[in-house]
């Protein structure tokens, strides 16, 4: 069944199709929440709101993209903002970046301790970078900047920029693989 008709079964209240629905993605949005909050329990609860927030509100939702990723932003989106009511913040972008490495590692094998080491050599392989780089990854990630401006106000090209930045992805993901491995051997 695909995404559309699957959003108009729902809007019908089939509790069939949407049992079914929830019973196919509910373990990877829990998956895709904990990648930010590091916690089984709150991610659970954030993707349970997000699917009752889905029947509740059947009728009323404007899904212009596809019905998963439209969950998959209200997953993020609660996320962020649980962190925000628990005074935490992600000015580094962090968050993204730990995202990232789920979606190409599986973070799941890692207890709460591992993961918050994890976060912490996230951090310190970033501050670990070479000054312009450090400079910016934290004007593109931090500040928002585009391309266009971070190039303009530091006078190089566009393309040094974006050499830069794949360089910095590969230096953040080759250090992490490495922290990765040595925590899956202890």
């Amino acid at each position: 069944m695909d995404s559309n008709s699957i959003i108009q079964e729902i809007r019908n209240q089939n509790q069939f199709v949407y049992k079914k629905f929830f019973e196919d993605t509910y373990a990877e949005l829990v998956h895709y929440a904990n990648s930010y909050l590091f916690d089984q329990g709150w991610s659970e609860d954030i993707v349970q709101e997000v699917f009752i927030h889905l029947w509740e509100k059947s009728n009323s939702l404007e899904i212009k993209s596809s019905l998963k990723g439209y969950l998959y932003a209200m997953v993020r989106n609660r996320c962020l903002n649980f962190l925000k009511t628990i005074k935490i913040t992600d000015d580094a972008n962090v968050l993204d970046m730990q995202s990232m490495l789920s979606a190409e590692y599986n973070l799941d094998v890692f207890s709460s301790e591992d993961l918050k080491v994890i976060h912490h050599q996230l951090l310190k392989v970033v501050e670990g970078l070479p000054t312009k780089m450090q400079q910016i990854v934290k004007m593109r990630f931090i500040e928002n900047y585009k391309y266009v401006d971070i190039a303009e106000e530091l006078g190089i090209s566009v393309n040094t920029v974006k050499t830069q930045l794949k360089r910095a992805k590969l230096k953040i993901t080759q250090q992490m693989a490495l922290v990765l491995a040595l925590l899956t051997i202890h």
